[in-house]
């Protein structure tokens, strides 16, 4: 069972584009992967072509029942082939943007409401599209991740972001246990510009080994999540290119899940 949290507190630096990346990545290779949408803004079902919402993760998150969110899940619209597993998604509503207020008001399960409701769901990977905030629904999806990733853009701004979520997650995993491990720093949407590279550089000296590898800028993403597609179903210049750099991005994902399991001698 492995759970990744896809986030950052600033907005904007495409957590919802690395969150499709990984799953298309996943469902290439043929693996049972998830998607858990807590944003409110529901970008992630969009982009896995799920509309026309019956029920959501704010039914889940509103009911405290173990596996509550077996309900909620559907299939996603991307399809075979080129796909080898065709992803499922607990989809996102804009009614998710009250839930918070609601979580607020219970004393005792306000943090762990998520994990309660994913008891009992099956998958070789969930990722957990985050909101751009620390409130209750992103403390929900830590509550609930083994993992979680970074994701950050090369800029004065979105590297001040990285310190505070770094900070916020050594808060969590001191309450968990040292959990969720952190995977570590995804550069997304890193461009050809000086001032990109030098603040990309300033993230490596920074960070060091928590930098994962980087996702270049380009069109064909933004693209696909706007066509509802995987990016490996488009063809057009780039979508080839991000691909594969998405790709390493999995793999090294991987790597490192692999190693903390084999540190901490869980099976």
């Amino acid at each position: 069972m492995t759970r990744v949290a896809i986030v950052n507190q600033k907005g904007g630096v495409g957590k919802t584009t690395i969150t499709l990346g990984l799953a298309a990545t996943a469902a290439m290779r043929g693996a049972r992967v998830m998607v858990v949408d807590l944003d409110p803004q529901a970008n992630a079902t969009s982009g896995l072509g799920v509309s026309g919402v019956v029920r959501s993760v704010d039914d889940a998150l509103a009911s405290p029942q173990p596996g509550s969110i077996a309900q909620s899940i559907v299939y996603s619209a991307w399809e075979r082939p080129p796909l080898r597993s065709i992803p499922r998604v607990a989809p996102s509503s804009p009614l998710m943007a009250q839930r918070e207020m609601q979580l607020a008001t219970d004393p005792v399960g306000a943090q762990d409401r998520l994990a309660s409701a994913l008891v009992g769901t099956e998958a070789d990977l969930t990722l957990i599209d985050c909101p751009p905030s620390l409130g209750l629904l992103t403390i929900n999806a830590l509550f609930a991740a083994t993992h979680t990733m970074i994701v950050t853009e090369p800029g004065a701004w979105a590297s001040d972001g990285v310190d505070q979520i770094l900070a916020n997650l050594e808060r969590v995993a001191a309450r968990r246990n040292g959990l969720p491990e952190l995977l570590g720093i995804a550069v997304n949407r890193l461009g050809r510009t000086r001032d990109a590279q030098y603040w990309h550089n300033e993230l490596l000296a920074t960070h060091g080994d928590d930098i994962l590898p980087a996702v270049h800028q380009r069109a064909a993403l933004t693209e696909a999540a706007a066509q509802s597609l995987p990016i490996h179903a488009l063809t057009r210049p780039g979508a080839e290119e991000a691909s594969a750099e998405l790709a390493t991005l999995y793999d090294a994902m991987w790597d490192r899940i692999s190693t903390a399991t084999a540190i901490s001698g869980v099976a």
